[in-house]
């Protein structure tokens, strides 16, 4: 586990994850499976591609999980 990732979702966080948020857990977590903290020049598009995925998936997983201990985030804003 990637202990410098940090929970997204209230309460753990007071407000909304931002996208700067998001692609920052997405860069850690591609490091981590990675092994690589910046990839070579020959690694860095699919590295960039692995990151803007997770960053849209974790997004949408944000988006759509419904936390009961939290209001719903549906229709706000």
């Amino acid at each position: 586990m990637c202990r410098s990732i940090k929970t997204l979702r209230p309460p753990a966080l007071p407000e909304e994850a931002t996208e700067e948020d998001i692609r920052a857990a997405a860069l850690q977590y591609v490091r981590k499976v990675s092994g690589f903290r910046a990839p070579a020049a020959h690694n860095r598009e699919v590295f960039d591609q692995a990151v803007e995925a997770i960053a849209a998936a974790t997004a949408e997983l944000l988006e759509n999980l419904e936390v009961r201990s939290a209001p719903a985030r549906r229709g706000a804003g």
